[in-house]
């Protein structure tokens, strides 16, 4: 896997992997509860490789909006995609409604499991994922670094 560093302007080129398997279960808050598994394993940086399951309500942030969204359920997880590392997550969550229309946005704690979150991570060993405030964006963006 070759990676590449924006902010340095750095390639980091890492094979090294462990996978994870996780399952949220009923009331769990998704993304307290991916933080939390964080911390406990000391995971440095990792990616979401897969997710399936449903909510019973999720909280979504739109594109250049400040505030998040509270959309009501039941929903069902069509993705989850994004990076972690040292506690801290940058995701994407796509859902659907009853009648298969699609919501997605940046996840934000409120998102509750319904009847299950069945999540696969797989840490990137070898490197070190950072969220650095980043003066061209504004925001708190990806730094890469070798261990």
């Amino acid at each position: 896997m070759l990676l590449f560093c924006a902010m340095s302007g750095a390639w980091a080129d890492s094979s090294q992997g462990k996978y994870h398997a996780v399952r949220l279960k009923p009331g769990q808050d998704l993304k307290l509860e991916l933080t939390r598994f964080l911390l406990e394993k000391d995971i440095s940086a990792c990616a979401v490789v897969t997710c399936v399951g449903s909510l019973t309500e999720a909280r979504l942030r739109f594109a250049n909006e400040p505030q998040g969204q509270q959309i009501e359920g039941p929903l069902e997880i069509i993705s989850l995609v994004g990076c972690g590392g040292k506690g801290a997550w940058h995701l994407h969550l796509s859902v659907a409604d009853r009648e298969g229309r699609m919501t997605g946005g940046h996840l934000l704690e409120g998102c509750l499991v319904r009847t299950t979150a069945e999540i696969v991570l797989v840490e990137l060993t070898e490197l070190e994922f950072e969220r650095v405030h980043d003066p061209q964006s504004g925001y708190k963006e990806l730094e890469i670094r070798r261990r």
